[in-house]
């Protein structure tokens, strides 16, 4: 059932009002065309920003929306209601997205109440630089609406903002939870209706948002617990679930029990609300995560110099995004690095990046870390400008090589204990030699790969086998296309060379190689047999792996009389 009542169009932003549960309102603003967002995010289906009203004796406006919708949102808010008569602003987090007409709603409302936690207070005093009326609010504190409509909030921090809360509504059993048990999906659809249909947008949105903050959202569970049922989930973004609420919780609990059962884990040290440090300690965390290590993050702007030297002193890795050098927070700032690095050890590994212009340069601080003796994951990014897609994909890279660099030991340990027999037997298994390239906005990568197989006739399709921590794997979303080019037997041995070297974070993996574009905007290697051009169907996930389905678009021989590589393993614990 679509739930709508009106629409306001502009070019391909619209927005959605529909009523949800007694005495609430939902405003989702539509973006159907949007394609990037945060770190490498591909979208393939837009996205949404969802704002809500609740009307009990008070009422309570949970989220604004994104700038972009400022007009078509505001004008819709005054149709529903008199924003003079609008007593609470509830903030579920600051990211621009959810607070980015707040100013807005405050010339519209000036004695409205913005409640929000501490952080959030903190950022909009900033951000709007007018006086404001505030309610602080922490974790199992409430608001009472009126006519049954208490509210209680849940500290819900790097979820995925450091200042996010959820808000629980008793009389209706709805829970909003702003980014969490979201996706990136657009659609005409208020609830989330088709499950399969949503399915792969939930768990990418969860693999590059909410993986790096598994142990926060473990903790988030549990304080739902206390609320028993939960009707609907007012999610900030996408669909609100209703008819799978408790199986989207399942796997919000499972995905990230496995995350954090590993004994290994790597610590991401932030400073929030400054410069790109937000997102691009997303980004290297979850590069971090493609490799199956554990992460933490820490803010660095509210967390105590006990919980920064137990979390430098205990993980593995340590990733640190340079604080500012000025202003208020420097000196607090100083104070954590040195706490950092006091607390490391020769066992661990490090790694920086730069969070823009006024921070602390990485180089300084690199020399710090190797006069304590350990070892350097990748090299410092440095960030002058403001960052690109590259950039992210730099960082996420990054990160990549942190979860490699640790996960050596026990990867070595997993080969030599296989069977030996059953080892030589599965090594029989042959396969061919490809490299698989892909362009997705400015990110370009390839692969080489063996474990591909042609998978039906109609359509025409293949399946491919590409490991979670590849770089690539990114690129490969559903409906994301790239090419497969075929290596001739004759001809094979210099381009295999060049694509089974490791790269460097952020590496041109095509310098030195003669390349055209594909009509896919994927590149093609001049000196392949044969080419395919595929686009992504399905994929399905196993422990290491993902199985990729790809249909066959066009695809064209260079030479009929040579024939393909053939790649023979001896044993079959690795490639």
């Amino acid at each position: 059932m679509v739930a709508l009542t009106d629409k306001v169009q502009s070019s391909r932003l619209t927005i959605e009002v529909s009523q949800t549960v007694t005495d609430t309102t939902a405003i989702r603003s539509l973006d159907w065309d949007r394609d990037r967002f945060d770190i490498e995010f591909g979208l393939q289906n837009g996205t949404t920003y969802n704002s809500f009203l609740i009307r009990g004796e008070k009422i309570a406006l949970v989220d604004t929306s994104h700038a972009k919708f400022r007009q078509q949102y505001l004008d819709t808010l005054q149709g529903l209601i008199d924003p003079r008569k609008i007593d609470y602003l509830i903030i579920s987090h600051t990211e621009p997205d959810h607070s980015g007409l707040v100013k807005d709603v405050l010339e519209l409302a000036p004695d409205i109440t913005i409640v929000g936690a501490k952080v959030a207070i903190q950022f909009l005093e900033n951000l709007t630089h007018v006086p404001f009326k505030r309610i602080q609010v922490k974790n199992g504190e409430t608001l009472d609406l009126g006519n049954g409509h208490l509210l209680e909030f849940v500290s819900a921090p790097n979820l995925h903002w450091p200042d996010t809360i959820f808000t629980y509504d008793y009389k209706t059993q709805t829970l909003f939870t702003c980014d969490a048990f979201g996706m990136h999906y657009c659609s005409d659809y208020t609830y989330d209706e088709n499950l399969a249909e949503i399915e792969p947008d939930f768990r990418f949105y969860y693999e590059c948002l909410m993986a790096p903050n598994a142990r926060s959202v473990i903790s988030a569970i549990k304080r739902m617990e206390k609320f028993g049922e939960i009707n609907t989930i007012a999610t900030g973004h996408g669909p609100l679930l209703r008819h799978n609420v408790v199986e989207f919780v399942g796997r919000y609990l499972e995905w990230s029990q496995a995350q954090t059962k590993g004994e290994t884990t790597v610590a991401v040290f932030y400073y929030s609300d400054y410069a790109y440090s937000d997102r691009l300690s997303q980004a290297v965390a979850h590069g971090v995560t493609k490799t199956g290590i554990a992460v933490e993050m820490l803010d660095l702007r509210s967390a105590d110099q006990q919980e920064i030297r137990e979390l430098a002193s205990s993980a593995q890795g340590l990733i640190v995004g340079t604080p500012p050098v000025s202003g208020p927070d420097a000196e607090l700032a100083e104070e954590a690095i040195s706490t950092i690095l006091a607390s490391t050890h020769a066992k661990q590994a490090f790694g920086l990046y730069e969070c823009g212009e006024s921070s602390l340069s990485v180089y300084p601080l690199e020399v710090k870390f190797k006069q304590t003796g350990i070892k350097q994951a990748f090299p410092s990014i440095r960030v002058t400008e403001n960052p690109t897609e590259n950039t992210y994909k730099l960082c996420e890279e990054a990160g990549t090589d942190m979860g490699q660099l640790l996960g050596l030991k026990k990867a070595v340990q997993q080969m030599k204990s296989l069977d030996n027999d059953l080892d030589k037997a599965l090594g029989r298994i042959s396969g061919g030699l490809y490299i698989i390239t892909a362009t997705k906005g400015e990110v370009s990568s390839a692969m080489l790969a063996s474990w591909i197989s042609q998978a039906s006739f109609q359509p025409l399709g293949l399946s491919i086998a590409v490991a979670k921590d590849r770089a690539i794997e990114a690129l490969m979303q559903v409906n994301d296309s790239f090419v497969l080019n075929v290596l001739a037997e004759n001809n094979y041995q210099k381009l295999m060379r060049h694509f089974l070297k490791r790269f460097a974070p952020g590496a041109d993996r095509f310098e030195g190689v003669e390349t055209q574009s594909a009509s896919n905007g994927s590149p093609i290697l001049t000196d392949a047999v044969a080419y395919l051009e595929c686009q992504v169907a399905s994929r399905m996930e196993l422990s290491d792996h993902w199985i990729i389905y790809a249909t066959v678009e066009t695809g064209r021989v260079s030479d009929p009389d040579i024939l393909p590589a053939v790649h023979h393993r001896k044993v079959g614990n690795h490639y």
